[in-house]
């Protein structure tokens, strides 16, 4: 009964109006960034640029971090990517990633009516309104499935509502709705199945913050939004 209830709440939260239904929501969008923590420290951050001109969106995106232990480098990421979509449809997207010098990729056409995905890990094809991992764009929580944004995979998941609730992002007090992805099959090992915690903004829907464990708690808050 509760799953049911679950699944309602998001079909009505994501349907009452086509402004709340695609990525011409983030229309008046031209920055965010979010900062990233591990156990509490500031490690990094993940940023996104918006271009929006006619019927197109141009997403720009950049991340880096690094996780350091007593003068070691345990973890070194770097990633850029971009987006396009026209008239709410992804048309192309692309990535490549640096993780301790090991290079990830992604390469996404839509063609002949489908997404063609080249990547790291996964080559090959998919519906076409498949979303790649991009937590900016909520209406991921509707979805049973998302691509890699870094290496193509693709990854089964489940979304679970787990309410609203008040949480502060710096010194503001902010009424957020809480999700919770997780993996839907057996396919991915444990290091790499999805089990995420993300609030977006109940008025707005703007991503607000996510967090994970993998080797300790890692957080994304938002530091900056422009409009």
């Amino acid at each position: 009964m509760k799953k049911c209830a679950t699944l309602i709440f998001v079909l009505f939260l994501f349907n009452t109006s086509s402004t709340y239904s695609h990525v011409q929501h983030y229309k008046k969008i031209k920055y965010l960034k979010y900062d990233l923590f591990f156990n509490d420290q500031l490690i990094g951050y993940h940023s996104f640029i918006f271009f929006n001109k006619d019927d197109f969106l141009t997403i720009e995106s950049e991340g880096s971090f690094k996780v350091s232990k007593l003068g070691i480098n345990l973890i070194k990421y770097q990633t850029k990517g971009r987006a396009i979509y026209q008239k709410n449809q992804l048309i192309k997207f692309s990535s490549e990633t640096i993780q301790n010098d090991k290079k990830k990729y992604v390469n996404i056409d839509l063609r002949e009516n489908v997404l063609k995905i080249n990547g790291s890990s996964f080559n090959g094809e998919i519906d076409k309104k498949t979303m790649i991992s991009s937590l900016w764009n909520h209406e991921i929580v509707t979805k049973d499935k998302q691509i890699s944004s870094i290496s193509g995979r693709i990854n089964n998941q489940k979304v679970k509502f787990l309410g609203k609730k008040d949480i502060f992002i710096g010194e503001k007090q902010i009424s957020a709705l809480n999700f919770h992805i997780l993996s839907d099959d057996e396919k991915p090992p444990k290091e790499k199945k999805l089990n995420i915690k993300i609030w977006y903004d109940a008025k707005s829907l703007l991503w607000l913050k996510a967090t994970y464990f993998k080797m300790g708690n890692w957080e994304y808050r938002l530091s900056e939004a422009k409009f």
